[in-house]
């Protein structure tokens, strides 16, 4: 119901936010066997979710749904791969290497003190930007999606650039944009 009464970027957000506590929740109390019934609940959320969209929503709850949909898909498909993998805590690599989300105080960051929204990738942590970006669908999450954001999120960390190159069309631009969207950053592209 939350997800049909909220913006489009807080519910992602906020999704986001519950998938890492809950991740973490389940590896803590019960190491690979809390991972796998935890994906049985996932399993169960996404179900509601097909429903929800079948049921004709209006437009923007619609958006917000795909949205929601692709980035759930791949919080299941992580968990599934760590399940078979059969990660037992939140220090292995499967699990630090995701964007995860947090609220947690912000004194390193700001030296203020004051509790924030934080996105962490191994050993990056970023303040969640604040910047309203719209409803907007998001980019299908694949591994090769997952490696360039630990490569990006890892360089903006020592306050370096990136510079994704390949074929022209294979989603170097998008998949840019899409981490923008993800740490609530305005990216803006343009052509030399």
């Amino acid at each position: 119901q939350w997800v049909q009464e909220w913006q489009g970027q807080l519910v992602l957000a906020g999704s986001q936010h519950y998938w890492s506590i809950e991740m973490e929740e389940a590896m803590n109390t019960g190491g690979n066997d809390g991972l796998k019934v935890y994906y049985q609940k996932m399993l169960a959320q996404l179900q509601e979710l097909v429903e929800i969209v079948r049921s004709n929503p209006p437009f923007l709850i619609s958006m917000t749904l795909g949205a929601l949909m692709v980035i759930d898909v791949h919080a299941r498909d992580v968990t599934q791969k760590m399940c078979d993998d059969g990660v037992d805590n939140i220090n292995d690599f499967s699990w630090v290497s995701q964007l995860r989300y947090y609220w947690e105080d912000q004194e390193d960051l700001t030296g203020l003190g004051t509790p924030g929204f934080i996105v962490r990738q191994v050993q990056a942590f970023f303040p969640y930007g604040m910047e309203y970006l719209g409803n907007t669908p998001r980019l299908v999450i694949t591994p090769l999606t997952d490696r360039c954001y630990i490569t990006l999120t890892g360089a903006m960390n020592l306050l370096l650039g990136g510079a994704p190159q390949g074929p022209a069309g294979t989603g170097k631009t998008e998949t840019t944009k899409d981490l923008a969207k993800a740490l609530a950053k305005q990216c803006v592209v343009f052509n030399c």
